[in-house]
């Protein structure tokens, strides 16, 4: 229907069906949330799934052109996420462990692309131009997650805080790889010469990115002014030099992740402000979700069990699944090897890995991002088999997380590892169960904060009411204005 309506040849039918089709893609990924709630999986899993649904290889509710005219979410989307993940490189922190943590972050990146890159060129005999770019992609880690379950069980110590500084460099490192990847895959698929220059290139370039984002960042510090500059404003002004820097780099067909990144980490480092990455994180969400329906409308089911001729004789399904144990595999023994250089502690050594699972916002985007480069068949496939196995790691990502924080006792379940109390009375004698149960119970009830608002209600409460205030002063000013103005009549 909606295709019909956009091939009607008015331009007013264009609009409306590109209006509806909106619409349509931000309903389907919060209905798909009802039912993924339920089953306790992540909304990621269910935005992609919701464009499935609605794409043109099953309902087929969005025109083509629509999903064609959309190329500009993975930038977009991109920047949101590599903005926020800027907020956790706070250089006091940085200065602690910084040495042990980049180790780690190396070893368990590109050790996930080693195994990758062996799998796809040297024992499925895939091209080379897909094979790095696939095993360039395995480096990167989804954060939210991990991030996520941290929060639901109140987790802390030092497995915490190196997994979150390894979840942050984690995308540094696999941006770099991809970078470097996607220009020797291009060398290669175009027939042109190998040269050292073309690695040099996109590394100098990332360079460039890197130092441009940084001084977005010093700008969005003096533009915003915390202090003194409204919550709408600075939403605004924060917006307008995301998308402006969005913009240049991919005029220049660079990807935004490393530069956004910088931004984000400059501006939270000049400022300690982490209230404006709180709003952010209110208003993003509408993109994103657009983000991901519209990489599951581009999932083509049927070429999962076809094989694709461009890139070698093997079906995307045995890629996909086969891709999709390696990385886990090199993860996990990337960051064993890397703590135990690092001579972290057992615990850290031992259940890291598997903290690392999660793959889905930054390899989508740079998925997306891979497939507009290398096009066609190629290009197809990468975004096909990165968007399948996503959602397997999206399924059994959280779970894993949540396991590695117990086993390496981050977070307990047992109320006498809560808290310690006295196991005898004033007079000696041995305390019963029932008073040990009930003196663990009244310290942890000392121990709890009142009651408020988290800091993201609180971030986005307080931007309300600044309007608010804001919007009165205003209709006060006119009205008083009007006075005077009567008066001198």
């Amino acid at each position: 229907m909606l295709s019909l309506l956009y091939d009607g040849g008015a331009a007013d039918s264009s609009v409306s069906a590109a209006i509806i089709s909106i619409s349509i893609i931000l309903l389907s990924g919060f209905l798909m949330t009802r039912i993924t709630k339920k089953l306790r999986l992540p909304n990621v899993t269910a935005y992609i799934v919701a464009g499935i649904l609605i794409g043109p290889f099953c309902l087929n509710l969005v025109p083509k052109p629509i999903i064609a005219g959309m190329e500009f979410l993975p930038d977009i989307a991109l920047a949101f996420i590599a903005f926020s993940t800027g907020q956790f490189f706070k250089f006091d922190i940085l200065k602690k462990n910084g040495s042990k943590v980049i180790i780690i972050t190396l070893f368990e990146a590109l050790l996930a692309s080693i195994f990758v890159f062996i799998l796809a060129f040297f024992l499925l005999h895939l091209n080379l131009a897909f094979s790095i770019v696939l095993s360039a992609l395995a480096s990167a880690t989804a954060p939210a997650s991990t991030m996520m379950t941290i929060r639901q069980t109140g987790a802390k110590g030092d497995f915490v805080e190196t997994l979150l500084q390894v979840v942050a460099l984690d995308d540094i490192v696999g941006l770099i790889a991809y970078s470097v990847a996607i220009s020797i895959a291009v060398s290669s698929s175009t027939g042109e010469a190998f040269s050292l220059t073309r690695i040099l290139v996109p590394v100098l370039t990332n360079g460039l990115v890197l130092f441009l984002g940084a001084v977005f960042g010093v700008a969005l510090s003096i533009l915003v002014r915390p202090k003194t500059r409204s919550s709408d404003n600075r939403l605004i002004i924060s917006v307008a030099l995301l998308f402006a820097f969005c913009g240049i780099c991919t005029f220049f067909d660079v990807s935004p992740l490393l530069g956004c990144m910088s931004m984000g980490t400059m501006y939270i480092n000049l400022t300690g402000d982490d209230k404006l990455f709180k709003q952010l994180n209110y208003f993003s969400p509408p993109f994103l979700l657009m983000f991901f329906v519209r990489s599951g409308m581009s999932f083509d089911l049927k070429s999962l069990v076809n094989t694709s001729g461009s890139i070698g004789s093997s079906p995307l399904l045995l890629i996909g699944i086969l891709y999709f144990v390696i990385r886990i595999l090199g993860k996990y023994i990337g960051a064993f090897l890397g703590c135990l250089i690092a001579k972290k502690p057992k615990e850290t050594r031992n259940y890291l890995g598997l903290a690392l699972i999660p793959q889905a916002g930054v390899a989508i985007g740079l998925a997306a991002l891979g497939a507009r480069t290398l096009k066609g068949e190629t290009g197809e496939a990468l975004q096909t088999i990165i968007l399948a196995s996503s959602v397997l790691y999206e399924l059994i990502g959280p779970a894993s997380a949540k396991l590695s924080l117990y086993l390496s006792k981050s977070y307990t379940t047992k109320l006498e590892d809560l808290v310690d109390v006295s196991e005898k009375t004033e007079d000696g004698k041995e305390k019963s169960q029932v008073e040990l149960l009930i003196d663990r119970i009244q310290k942890i009830q000392k121990e709890l904060p009142e009651h408020t608002l988290n800091e993201a209600e609180e971030a986005f409460t307080e931007a309300a009411e600044q309007h608010n205030i804001d919007f009165w002063s205003e209709i006060h000013k006119q009205n008083m204005k009007e006075i005077i103005r009567k008066r001198k009549k």
